[in-house]
């Protein structure tokens, strides 16, 4: 593999504390954690106090006040370690950065220490039962009301929904009813009347993740709660899309490096006809290709990463890093799976997991077919 160029010796030794912290807090929870469709609260307080929860956040608002490359090594090591469950990468680094960038000093100071310390576990509801990819058709209603929205309407598959504090809600604050220039961010705290949230869905991979519903009926929230301008959210949304994006292109990878790594200790122990898969032809080379498909991508995803630190990361060359490397992470992952033979079926092997897991990549964020389109926008 090409060496990588982008991390320190700081860099390196925050990912030795990350690595430590997933092996010990983390993979052995698990099975219990996929059984109960969400993982024990305590975690975000832990993680808290380890200083990886909104690393990159100003140090006056409980951040490190660090770079993306922080946020990269608690990403990658998550994949790493094989797990799904935590959302720790939607909390600190896409969350956090829509109240720090579009919020006001008295709205970090109130939301952000408590999110860096893990009192505070945050989602964002964009989506809707009707609109997916479709942010345009929120139907969500926030209604003014003196200081204070009345908000009524429901959102689905919300990361972080069932253990969340606050969530970011994507609201239609005009009275067009369609569009994007009606909609505004309004953050609403969970313990608001008329705010509840459904049981954590049954989903195909992802079972330790609490995704839910979350509904608003006649929900009071005050205007000081709004980030930024009202009918200013589509456009703040979008300011945040490509970095998004980049999270799921770097997860993808990360993944299907755990994937490969999987497959190796794998099919060098297991025997057929006498001999290790490894030894077998048709192995080596799927690996080869394997192995050289994720050079690439890594190569490609940490350009990418370079672009972001700069601030000129691209909306097409997110989407076009989102979009190839979650295709790849799931055609890795089958084509690992494949060499597993019936045991790559058996959830109790990573690769299953994986296998489950990664399906969704190609899904949230925009879907891939999305991607293509922003893509040939450009063209």
């Amino acid at each position: 593999m090409i060496p990588r160029t982008l991390f320190s010796a700081e860099h390196h030794d925050f990912r030795k504390t990350v690595a430590r912290f997933f092996a010990d807090e983390i993979v052995p929870h698990r099975e219990r954690w996929e059984a109960q469709q969400h993982i024990d609260r305590p975690v975000w307080n832990r993680a808290g106090e380890l200083g990886l929860l909104c690393t990159t956040m100003p140090e006056e608002f409980g951040g490190a006040g660090t770079d993306i490359l922080y946020s990269v090594i608690l990403m990658e090591e998550q994949a790493h370690a094989g797990d799904s469950g935590v959302g720790f990468a939607l909390h600190s680094d896409i969350v956090a950065p829509y109240i720090n960038n579009m919020g006001s000093r008295e709205q970090k100071a109130r939301w952000l220490p408590k999110m860096a310390s893990g009192e505070l576990v945050a989602a964002i509801a964009m989506t809707e039962p009707g609109t997916g990819s479709d942010l345009q058709a929120v139907k969500t209603t926030a209604v003014s009301d003196g200081d204070d929205y009345i908000i009524n309407g429901s959102k689905i598959f919300i990361t972080n929904g069932y253990l969340c504090d606050i969530a970011i809600v994507v609201v239609r604050t005009g009275n067009t009813g369609e569009g994007a220039k009606d909609l505004s961010l309004v953050v609403v705290e969970a313990d608001r009347p008329g705010f509840t949230k459904g049981r954590p869905l049954k989903k195909v991979g992802m079972h330790a993740q609490d995704t839910c519903e979350l509904f608003f009926d006649n929900v009071r929230v005050p205007k000081a709660n709004r980030l930024g301008a009202e009918g200013m959210g589509f456009i703040m949304l979008m300011q945040e899309l490509a970095w998004e994006r980049l999270i799921i292109a770097i997860t993808s990878v990360a993944g299907a490096e755990y994937a490969l790594k999987h497959t190796l200790d794998y099919v060098r122990n297991r025997k057929v006809f006498g001999k290790p898969v490894a030894h077998y032809q048709n192995t080596r080379f799927k690996l080869a290709e394997i192995k050289a498909q994720i050079a690439i991508a890594r190569v490609y995803v940490d350009r990418c990463i370079e672009m972001q630190l700069k601030k000129k990361l691209g909306v097409d060359d997110a989407a076009t890093a989102k979009y190839w490397t979650s295709d790849l992470q799931c055609k890795v992952i089958d084509e690992c799976l494949q060499l597993h033979g019936g045991y790559g079926y058996m959830a109790e092997y990573p690769i299953a997991r994986a296998w489950a897991d990664s399906r969704v990549q190609r899904i949230y964020g925009g879907t891939n077919e999305i991607m293509k389109e922003l893509i040939a926008r450009t063209l």
